[in-house]
């Protein structure tokens, strides 16, 4: 029987997640074509079931803001679904020349990195507003990981001459190397994690 290949490229079966909190929340079936078209958007929890290459190109679709004041707008990054799986391939194209390995292995690996562990709430005691640290649940961990990776290579790549493939490719493999000095998502992850390590 053939095995099925991430657009008939890449192998998605043999790649094994480390971290045991987002073992199963990262959906590594094999796929050719990541996309289900809302089959399991009624199931509790559908996304952890999702292909994690899909989720990417969903967010790729509409990176959001980023904090309250709406830094970042997703004005430019509509569009079709298509125009999103074709940058996505190109990003993986450059992340296996540079590497020389699986991409979607080395975006794994990229999504534990950049994965923060804790971060802060604000509720209200009396008439002030006190800050405590908390742990991060695993699903939020992986979308948080996700929505970084998209909204920095978006905001690198607007106005800019750099193409969003090649700042996506960037940042996958800064943060598969675990460098803050170049990769926005790790820089952030552990600036969170300082804050919420200051409020226990």
């Amino acid at each position: 029987m053939v095995e099925l290949k991430l657009f008939n490229k890449w192998e998605t079966k043999g790649i094994s997640v480390s971290d045991r909190g987002l073992k199963n929340y990262i959906g590594l079936e094999p796929v050719l074509v990541p996309r289900n078209e809302g089959r399991t958007a009624k199931q509790q929890f559908h996304k952890s079931k999702m292909n994690i290459v899909e989720r990417l190109i969903t967010h790729m679709m509409g990176p959001g803001h980023r904090g309250k004041k709406h830094h970042i707008s997703s004005g430019q990054a509509g569009g079709k679904y298509t125009t999103a799986v074709k940058v996505l391939k190109e990003a993986f194209t450059v992340v296996e020349n540079r590497t020389k390995k699986n991409p979607v292995e080395v975006f794994v690996k990229a999504i534990e990195n950049s994965a923060l562990r804790e971060e802060i709430t604000s509720f209200q005691v009396g008439g002030m507003m006190a800050r405590k640290a908390v742990i991060t649940s695993p699903q939020r961990r992986v979308d948080l990981a996700l929505r970084l990776l998209v909204q920095t290579a978006y905001q690198k790549s607007t106005n800019n001459p750099k193409k969003m493939s090649s700042a996506l490719a960037d940042e996958i493999v800064a943060s598969y190397n675990n460098d803050a000095q170049v990769s926005v998502a790790i820089k952030e992850k552990e600036r969170i994690e300082r804050e919420a390590a200051g409020a226990r």
